[in-house]
């Protein structure tokens, strides 16, 4: 019961405290469930964000869903879910609900946009760390310099792009295993 509310705790703070969506929440979440809490390594967060980001669905519920499954199964999932998902709901109907009001006022459009680059910025650092310690060679850099070419500037739809790096590793990996029972068959 008690690692349940110390999961409910975590990603409540998480939910309560992130501007700007999933991406936002990256950093939050790594330093509080690799950091803080050691409950999964640098290299098994990057893999969880990568799962998360193909699975269909918003990638905050997705990498509760992961890691709340990971640490404590169904249900850990699920209580993972709602701390990251509740907190956010009731500020963001707290916030309609006064808003309305205020929707039009030059001192809240202002805010709005003063929180604009600061959002930008919490996406993009996460994005940094984790390429550079994903990237552990240099094809590893050219895919991503690619895969950011191809989506950021050619407007590549992402799905393709993961299809056919997921299809590239595929036979990168099996060509590589061929070539190396080819090399333990050739020795004998």
């Amino acid at each position: 019961m008690k690692q349940y509310l110390e999961i409910l705790w975590t990603f409540s703070k998480i939910g309560a405290f992130t501007l700007g969506g999933g991406y936002a929440m990256i950093p939050l979440i790594q330093k509080e469930v690799v950091e803080k809490k050691k409950w999964i390594t640098d290299d098994e967060f990057t893999d969880l964000i990568a799962l998360a980001q193909s699975a269909p669905g918003l990638l905050a519920v997705n990498t509760s869903i992961f890691l709340g499954n990971k640490l404590k199964g169904i249900k850990g999932a699920i209580v993972a879910t709602i701390g990251s998902t509740f907190p956010s709901f009731a500020i963001i109907l707290a916030i309609a609900m006064v808003f309305k009001g205020y929707q039009d006022n030059e001192t809240v459009i202002a805010v709005f946009k003063g929180i604009r680059p600061a959002v930008v910025a919490l996406i993009a650092v996460p994005m940094i760390n984790m390429t550079r310690k994903s990237n552990k060679n240099i094809w590893s850099w050219v895919i991503t310099a690619a895969a950011l070419a191809l989506v950021g500037f050619l407007k590549i739809s992402p799905i393709f792009i993961l299809a056919v790096s997921i299809i590239g590793g595929y036979i990168y990996i099996k060509s590589r295993e061929d070539r190396e029972s080819r090399k333990k068959g050739g020795g004998k």
